[in-house]
């Protein structure tokens, strides 16, 4: 990967403006020379704060899964790139009882994001965590049809890994029955057999 090509996405990307209806600046989890691409939905009220993906109540929950196979938050932050369908806060809803689903131009606006990334790290795995996510690589109808199995996926000719994860809202009623908990938890073995995984963490995963 050339740097100054990848530095003028950097820049490129929080830079961008748009999607009018959206609350700017977009929230960057870059990692330079990952191997391994989260993809999340979108950034909440507290990420745009903060300025980083997964910063309340969510990511507790995902770092305690990627806990749960041996890797500690601040290790994952420094070896994974944390992208999303969209980059920038979509705002909440009229009745303020949740977030804006993002627009289909909106998600597309954000989509060329997306495939500089892909072009430019060529990871080996890619983490999709929530429905949305997910369904920009794999049409599924439900969760369980998905969670817990790995995809071979390929774009322009790079091959990759492709695996989703359940969104981690406390707000999921499906992370919290047994069969879901159970789902999780093989595709969090999933994710841990990868070489990209190793690669990145050691064999042992040993990240605390």
């Amino acid at each position: 990967m050339m740097k100054k090509e990848w530095e003028s996405h950097l820049e490129t990307l929080r830079a961008c403006r748009r999607c009018p209806r959206v609350f700017a600046p977009p929230v960057v989890g870059a990692v330079t020379d990952a191997s391994i691409l989260l993809i999340g939905q979108a950034p909440g009220p507290r990420e745009r704060e903060a300025g980083y993906p997964f910063a309340w109540t969510a990511g507790t929950t995902l770092f305690r899964w990627f806990a749960s196979i041996g890797v500690n938050e601040a290790r994952f932050r420094e070896k994974v790139y944390m992208g999303a369908v969209i980059r920038c806060f979509p705002g909440k809803l009229p009745d303020k009882q949740g977030d804006r689903k993002p627009s289909r131009l909106e998600m597309e606006n954000c989509s060329i994001h997306h495939r500089t990334e892909m072009r430019l790290l060529r990871p080996s795995l890619v983490i999709l965590v929530g429905k949305m996510a997910i369904e920009t690589l794999i049409p599924h109808g439900r969760l369980d049809e998905v969670v817990g199995l790995a995809f071979a996926m390929e774009e322009e000719g790079h091959p990759y890994t492709a695996i989703p994860l359940p969104h981690p809202s406390g707000l999921s009623r499906w992370i919290q029955k047994p069969e879901g908990k159970a789902l999780v938890a093989q595709a969090l073995e999933l994710i841990a057999a990868q070489p990209a995984w190793e690669d990145a963490f050691g064999r042992n995963h040993g990240g605390d």
